[in-house]
């Protein structure tokens, strides 16, 4: 006999556990279903923690290495990096988060239901696994999220030719290492993994790093990259991997150039990730898919009434849709909201903060200049460097710069993109002026204290009406 639940939740990582939270929060009754051994997905398992902790231990390294210059006395020993125990910290906190998950779960009565999911039709959710169960659900939630893919003809062999999942968790540190893909994920790995003492070489298929960001931006990541000694590789694609007496042999070519070899301890492939959907039963059910994503509406509806779809796993039929873990939280609650029968509004997806933790970071945060422009807007920018700035010569993290698009007719603030210490977490600011409809004036007159990185968006703004103080 099946168990009934108001609302089915398939999938829990940012996008299914939270949606799953807010549900049970307004009164109904929840079941997640998580075929793997623990929750939170992709972000707190094998993404953004794992990642995240990897980079404060690849900061916490820079300090060290750089301890002369602070003061610190460490003798004659040179600072160097232990996987062992890196390892056994990024287990702790990531272990401890999941487990916060759990405990979120018992608290708001939401029941996990452990196996694999399959769609079976008419509300129905049938469960694989130890036991085989049965769901009826009034609503059901697609939150499968997706996983690291590769690009035809490299066979990723998880030992020599990896992916992110394999990255997090090397016990030692390759003396080569090169990077397909120069996203976020890419673009990050470079950061840590230079920083332990690897030689990386980043492989790019586009003209630029970064290239969904800001033209600015990546220009200033790669003048950074070089700086630090990695060797940066644009408009160049990969055409054949291999791995021969534990080395990986890679040739690629730029433009119209003769190919080039290079060999390598290992590979990274980090050219983006799939949706998870096979096994699923979507087309059975009848989902209109796209490329194995699942179609949905600006709410999240699917065409198959009583099944809707948050996170990586969805399209809408437009420019891609952004894989965020933050983003799939808020499209989880939204839904969860619009379940219960609460008025919602779309999200506004030009709206959404997108951060890269490399060094130095990366936050952004609405139009680019090139995207303003071509969206008929009279465009105006300001630009001011973290280089002048107090508190970023006394944390010696004077690299990239603050800079805002707006708009010149009624001074509207348009976009944030900014480079440099604590990009990541200044863009918070950036995305409540551009919530609240703010102009490039109202952040002029909002004071920013003094000494603090933040004084560079006020400083930006200052400078987009040609006023900045400091430069």
């Amino acid at each position: 006999m099946a168990q009934e639940f108001d609302v089915v939740v398939i999938g829990a990582g940012t996008g299914g556990y939270v949606a799953a939270i807010r549900a049970a929060q307004l009164g109904l009754t929840v079941a997640v279903v998580e075929r793997q051994p623990t929750l939170g997905g992709t972000c707190l398992n094998w993404g953004c923690i794992p990642t995240k902790a990897l980079l404060e231990h690849a900061h916490a390294l820079k300090i060290a290495q750089d301890a002369k210059e602070w003061g610190i006395t460490l003798g004659d020993v040179k600072p160097g990096i232990d996987m062992t125990r890196v390892n056994a910290r990024r287990t702790k906190v990531v272990t401890g988060l999941t487990k916060g998950v759990e405990f979120l779960f018992k608290k708001n009565k939401i029941e996990w239901v452990k196996g694999t999911a399959h769609l079976a039709g008419n509300g129905r959710v049938e469960v694989t696994g130890d036991t085989a169960t049965i769901l009826q659900a009034k609503e059901i939630i697609i939150a499968t999220g997706s996983c690291a893919r590769s690009v035809p003809g490299i066979e990723i062999d998880r030992t020599s030719i990896i992916t992110s999942d394999e990255a997090i968790g090397l016990t030692e540190v390759p003396k080569s290492l090169a990077i397909m893909g120069s996203g976020a994920v890419g673009v990050e790995f470079a950061s840590i993994y230079t920083r332990f003492g690897s030689e990386v070489t980043i492989i790019e298929l586009l003209p630029r790093l970064v290239p969904n960001e800001d033209e600015a931006v990546s220009a200033e990541l790669e003048k950074a990259f070089r700086k630090r000694k990695i060797s940066v590789k644009t408009g160049t694609k990969v055409t054949a991997a291999s791995v021969k007496d534990g080395q990986v042999m890679i040739t690629m070519q730029t433009g119209d150039a003769a190919p080039e070899t290079l060999t390598v301890d290992t590979l990274l492939v980090a050219t983006g990730r799939g949706p998870v959907t096979d096994g699923l039963g979507a087309e059975a059910v009848g989902l209109v898919m796209e490329r194995g994503y699942i179609g949905v509406d600006d709410l999240f509806r699917t065409n198959v009434p009583g099944i809707s779809a948050i996170g990586d796993v969805i399209t809408m039929g437009t420019k891609p849709h952004p894989q965020l873990a933050h983003l799939s939280s808020a499209e989880g609650i939204l839904l969860a909201e619009r379940i219960a029968g609460h008025d919602v509004k779309p999200i506004n997806y030009d709206h959404i903060p997108f951060c890269t933790y490399c060094d130095p970071e990366i936050g952004s945060i609405g139009l680019t200049e090139k995207e303003a422009i071509a969206r008929g807007y009279d465009v105006r920018v300001g630009i001011f460097p973290f280089g002048v700035l107090g508190r970023a010569k006394i944390a010696n993290e004077t690299e990239g710069f603050v800079k805002i698009v707006a708009e010149k007719q009624y001074d509207e603030l348009l976009g944030v993109h900014m480079i440099g210490p604590r990009a990541t977490e200044l863009v918070a600011e950036a995305g409540v002026a551009l919530r609240l409809e703010a102009t490039v004036e109202e952040l002029i007159r909002t004071i920013h204290a003094h000494p603090t990185m933040s004084e560079a968006v006020g400083e930006a703004a200052h400078a987009v009406h040609g006023a900045a103080i400091h430069m």
